[in-house]
Formats: C-alpha cells, sequence, structure tokens
C-alpha cells in the first residue's frame, strides 16, 4: 500500500521485492478491508499471482534467524539504558529492539 499524497489516491498493490519509503506490506485480509480517507480515490492493482504458500519450513528458518539475532545482541557488551529509576521498562532485558520485563 501506497499514499499518493499530492493526487489523494491509495494504491494497493502487489508485495514489492525490496523496501520502500512510505510503502507498507498488509496481508491480504487488511488489503481486501482498507478504505481510503474522505475524498481520497482507491486503486487496486491486482498482480494476478496467487500469494506464495508458506510452509512448516518457512516458520522454522524465520524463528531459526529470530534466535540467532538475539543470540548477536546477548553476546554484544550491554548499553546502559536511559530512563527514570521507577520506569520498570528501563530496567528490563534487552534482544535486539525488544526488551523482557519481568514480573514486578
Amino acid at each position: 500500500m501506497t499514499y499518493v499524497h499530492a493526487d489523494a489516491t491509495v494504491v494497493i498493490g502487489p508485495l514489492g521485492r525490496r523496501a520502500e519509503p512510505g510503502a507498507h506490506d498488509l496481508c491480504a485480509e487488511h488489503a481486501a478491508k482498507l478504505t481510503p480517507p474522505v475524498d481520497w480515490q482507491l486503486i487496486r492493482i491486482d498482480s494476478g499471482q496467487a500469494p506464495p504458500e508458506r510452509s512448516h519450513d518457512d516458520l522454522l528458518a524465520i524463528a531459526d534467524a529470530v534466535r540467532e539475532a538475539a543470540d548477536r545482541a546477548d553476546q554484544t557488551p550491554a548499553r546502559k539504558e536511559s530512563g527514570p529509576a521507577d520506569d520498570p521498562a528501563a530496567s528490563g532485558r534487552r534482544h535486539g529492539h525488544l526488551r523482557i520485563i519481568g514480573d514486578s
């Protein structure tokens, strides 16, 4: 999905092959339900191709990649978090861009 502000248009098309500024990936359900802002035009571009099927192997590969990234983050020296002392999130353990917050 891309917004073309100059033309007051929302364009929904196939997933991009690379990241583009201002473009957002949507699942099929959300793409089908999306409505444009008032007075905007909606253009749907159909690629004519069925979405790729996901297999169990695909999910395992994603999980392995996340684990590897978390392991690399654990091996780097910890940075001191800046934040108020009473902020429970400031004392959490970090995994990449995620933070694990313990039970209070």
